[in-house]
């Protein structure tokens, strides 16, 4: 049993330093939403220091997952998604679909209203994104194009392009986003179409 628990533990420094670079935050925004020292958090991540449930509660709550998803606890058999929304500094909020650590991540977002003369702040990252537009309009600037989807609209590109999401004057834009590691696409499969018997 404490075999599981040292692994489970030893587990924690790399979700958590995955979790920090999804969200895109620096440790020092982290050590200022958390309480949690700077130094204290690079350790956390590194693995060179076991966290303690002080710790875990306002790192679980930063990043809007359960105790468990943290520490990735045996799953219990209830399919269900605990969706635990994030709420972003700009208004926005963004739904994690999935739970596992690792692969495709999906992700729901919900952009507020925006302005037309909004300058981007383009970002890049390691990974693949597709995006797909539910509801709205998502104003897309990917590297030098600057884009309007609408709902149905899907796009698809390397994260390391750098690229910025937005909503439009004409109101909230809902989309949801797969986001895999660098060389990991999302793909759309679509049955070949069948032939009227003659």
């Amino acid at each position: 049993m404490d075999e599981l628990v040292d692994r489970t533990l030893d587990a924690v420094g790399p979700r958590l330093k995955q979790l920090r670079q999804r969200r895109e935050v620096t440790l020092a925004e982290l050590a200022e939403e958390t309480g949690i020292s700077i130094s204290t958090l690079s350790r956390l991540e590194a693995g060179l220091r076991r966290p303690t449930l002080e710790q875990l509660l306002p790192l679980a709550r930063a990043y809007g997952v359960t105790l468990d998803e943290l520490v990735d606890a045996p799953p219990t058999g209830d399919p269900r998604i605990n969706l635990r929304p994030i709420a972003g500094s700009d208004g926005s909020t963004i739904l994690p679909l999935t739970r596992r650590p690792g692969g495709i991540q999906a992700y729901k977002f919900v952009l507020p209203a925006g302005h037309d003369d909004t300058e981007p702040d383009l970002r890049i990252h390691e990974g693949y994104d597709w995006v797909y537009v539910l509801n709205g309009t998502l104003r897309l600037v990917l590297g030098e194009h600057d884009l309007l989807l609408r709902p149905g609209d899907a796009a698809e590109f390397d994260t390391r392009t750098p690229h910025w999401f937005g909503a439009t004057s004409a109101g909230p834009v809902e989309y949801l986003s797969l986001i895999g590691r660098q060389g990991e696409r999302a793909h759309i499969r679509i049955a070949p179409k069948l032939r009227p018997s003659e």
